[in-house]
C-alpha cells in the first residue's frame, strides 16, 4: 500500500508510534536555494533567479531529526554533508558519472553498520525522460537502495516525496510506502507521475 499526503512532515510522523517503520529514507532540502539565488553555488541548476522559488529550500530544524529517529528503525538521509548526524561506517553515494559544474556526486548517511557503498548511473540516463523536482533522484537508485538496504513487507518511510521517485520504486518492488510532500505544485506533479506510471504497468 502506498500512501502520500500533502502536508507537513511533523504532523505525519506525530501520528506514528516509536520504531513504527523498519526504513525511512529521506532527502531534506539542503538549504541550497539562496546560494543558488546569489550565485554563490557556481551553478543556476534549475531554480529560477528569485527566492520565492527556494522558499521551500529551508534545512530540516533538530526537531525532524528527532522525529525521524523516533519513528523509523532504520535512516538513509541523503545530503548528509549538509546536516548533522552521528558518524556512520555505511555511507552512500550515487556517483553521476561525470563532471558538471555542480555536486558529482550526492552522499547519504546511513545508520547501517556496513561497508560503504555507490551507486553508479549517470545525470544523462537519470534525466532522460526529464526532471520534474530540482533535487529529483532516479527510480533505479530508490530500488537498488530497496533491494539493498529493506527487507520484504518492510514498511518505508520519506518524508520529503519530491519527484515520487521513490514512490515508483516502492510501486515496482511492493513496498508498503508512508510518504508526504508539503509543497503542492510539487505534491500534485509527483502524484501525477506515479499515476502515468501505474497505468503504463497495468497496460503491459
Amino acid at each position: 500500500m502506498i500512501s502520500i499526503t500533502n502536508e507537513d512532515n511533523i504532523e505525519l510522523m506525530e501520528r506514528y508510534e516509536d520504531n513504527y517503520f523498519d526504513l525511512a529514507i529521506v532527502d531534506p532540502p539542503y538549504g541550497l536555494g539562496n546560494k543558488l539565488v546569489d550565485g554563490g553555488a557556481g551553478r543556476n541548476g534549475k531554480f529560477d533567479k528569485n527566492r520565492d522559488s527556494v522558499g521551500w529550500d529551508i534545512v530540516p530544524k533538530k526537531e525532524y531529526f528527532k522525529e525521524l529517529f523516533r519513528v523509523s528503525k532504520n535512516q538513509i538521509i541523503w545530503g548528509s554533508n549538509y546536516f548533522d548526524l552521528p558518524p556512520t561506517r555505511c555511507n552512500l553515494i550515487w556517483d553521476k558519472m561525470q563532471e558538471f559544474s555542480g555536486a558529482d556526486f550526492e552522499l547519504a548517511w546511513t545508520s547501517f553498520d556496513k561497508a560503504s557503498k555507490a551507486f553508479r548511473m549517470s545525470r544523462v540516463e537519470a534525466y532522460s525522460n526529464g526532471k520534474i523536482h530540482p533535487t529529483q533522484k532516479p527510480v533505479k537508485l530508490y530500488e537498488w537502495l530497496l533491494m539493498n538496504y529493506a527487507e520484504k513487507g518492510n514498511k518505508i518511510l520519506d518524508t520529503h516525496l519530491g519527484s515520487g521517485s521513490i514512490a515508483i520504486a516502492c510501486h515496482n518492488l511492493g513496498f508498503p510506502l508512508v510518504a508526504c510532500e508539503l509543497h503542492p505544485i510539487f505534491f500534485r506533479e509527483a502524484m501525477s507521475r506515479l499515476r502515468n506510471h501505474q497505468k503504463q504497468i497495468r497496460m503491459f
